[in-house]
């Protein structure tokens, strides 16, 4: 399901948190969103799930509009995992996970054993086995994250948004959902992610780089993530420089003054 966002602003209050951005994402392709703190990345996702109507603009699943599709149709739709997910929830993990299915219990298609499959499949690939039967309140930052990007995968949406799904994990967790992403594309997702670690984003197809609410560039990693717009960007200077053991590059910033200094 390919998915479209065509010339969306949006304003809060006084405040525009977008202008006019647009991107588009193919069945099987996968796009990075980047950018500084307030850059409008979070609200981007949240106009693409639909969680959020945009002021101006519109989203399109395929041909149809985000506005025109009902709620059981959308839940079907998309999978989406926030930045901020409820944690003191009286649930356990197989709970939660299981509710991803939710979206599918009145079709009459399903059953319980493609259920049972996908949330066995879901657990084993997050790491989550020996943590099945925890209150998800008792686990940590990390831990709950993987829970949530079960759910994510038990819904098995063609539309997959992700808000920083990498934040709370350690490396081994990371580089596993970088490998359960290239998956999805594999299988013919559209899967968006907001991510903060520049040196995660050389695994995607595509790279959105928002500055107060506008695209400063967009299109392949090696055409976006340059010393030059980066350290303009981020106002900070960051080199980026070839990777010593692969293809690819790296980006290192450049050390703080001290304060005063």
């Amino acid at each position: 399901m390919k998915l479209s966002i065509r010339n969306v602003s949006y304003r809060a209050n006084t405040s525009s948190l977008l202008d006019d951005v647009s991107l588009e994402i193919d069945s099987g392709a996968r796009t990075a969103v980047i950018g500084p703190n307030g850059a409008g990345k979070s609200t981007l996702l949240r106009i693409a799930a639909g969680d959020v109507a945009p002021t101006d603009g519109a989203v399109l699943y395929d041909a149809t509009p985000l506005s025109e599709i009902n709620v059981s149709t959308r839940a079907r739709s998309r999978a989406v995992l926030s930045q901020q997910q409820p944690t003191d929830v009286h649930f356990t993990v197989d709970q939660v996970v299981s509710m991803g299915r939710y979206p599918y219990r009145f079709d009459r298609a399903n059953d319980a054993n493609t259920d049972h499959t996908a949330i066995e499949s879901a657990i084993a690939l997050l790491d989550l086995t020996n943590l099945r039967h925890r209150q998800v309140r008792s686990l940590s930052g990390g831990e709950q994250q993987r829970v949530g990007m079960a759910r994510v995968l038990v819904q098995q949406a063609p539309i997959v948004l992700l808000d920083e799904p990498t934040t709370a994990l350690d490396i081994h967790h990371q580089e596993s959902v970088m490998a359960l992403l290239e998956s999805l594309s594999a299988q013919g997702h559209s899967v968006l992610v907001v991510l903060h670690d520049l040196n995660l984003v050389s695994h995607f197809d595509d790279v959105v780089l928002l500055n107060h609410g506008t695209i400063a560039g967009s299109g392949p990693p090696s055409s976006v993530l340059t010393t030059e717009l980066l350290t303009e960007v981020y106002d900070h200077h960051i080199d980026v420089v070839d990777h010593p053991t692969r293809e690819g590059i790296l980006m290192i910033p450049r050390p703080a003054p001290p304060p005063g200094a």
